[in-house]
């Protein structure tokens, strides 16, 4: 009894870095059929990802509804873009930069339709509206304690910057990469998002 009893082997844990590794390459063979046209391998995808995309497009955007609007705009550009995905940088960050670039040219429509209204209405009447873009900050922000609404009440361009480096982890020059702002800059608005926080949360 004994003897047959040592030839039953308890289960075996699977040790992190291999499951990890296990994920890590189920997440590739997924990527390689989302790119030849698998709908069902890019729907598994978006399951998998896009909980994280919409965190970080609320943190972006500051608002639900337009998070959702970018969540879908990531996915859209994401399946149209996958044949020309290469692999050169992890799937996360390539959807991260895709959501980066979508909230960016968002912002460039805005602004461009904004100005095109001030236009018109300086026809109208001869007085230019102000164009929008500038931060408002929420009425309730000078109570806020709460870290989360501390950060969506930060100017948007500080805001981005932000979230990039310091919530989702990316370097200096990843971030730069993503949004076009050369090192010093971002290393300023990073500055600034600090004091901005220390000042609200200590409120």
């Amino acid at each position: 009894m004994a003897s047959a009893l040592s030839l039953v082997r308890p289960a075996q844990t699977p040790h992190p870095s291999g499951l990890a590794a296990r994920e890590a390459a189920g997440e590739e063979a997924l990527v390689d059929r989302a790119r030849r046209g698998d709908v069902d391998a890019f729907e598994r995808l978006y399951h998998l990802h896009a909980g994280r995309v919409y965190a970080l497009c609320l943190r972006l955007a500051g608002e639900p509804v337009e998070a959702r609007e970018l969540v879908q705009d990531t996915f859209v550009h994401a399946w149209e873009a996958l044949p020309r995905f290469r692999g050169e940088a992890n799937f996360t960050t390539w959807l991260h930069r895709i959501a980066v670039n979508a909230l960016l040219e968002r912002r460039r429509r805005d602004r461009r339709r904004t100005a095109r209204v001030s236009l018109v209405e300086d026809e109208e009447d001869g007085e230019r509206a102000p164009i929008a873009g500038g931060f408002v900050a929420p009425t309730d922000v000078a109570t806020a304690i709460d870290l989360e609404r501390a950060i969506a009440a930060l100017p948007p361009g500080v805001r981005r910057a932000f979230v990039l480096h310091e919530v989702e982890g990316y370097t200096h020059e990843e971030v730069a990469g993503m949004t076009g702002l050369a090192t010093g800059t971002l290393r300023a608005q990073l500055h600034r998002a600090r004091q901005l926080l220390i000042r609200a949360l200590s409120l």
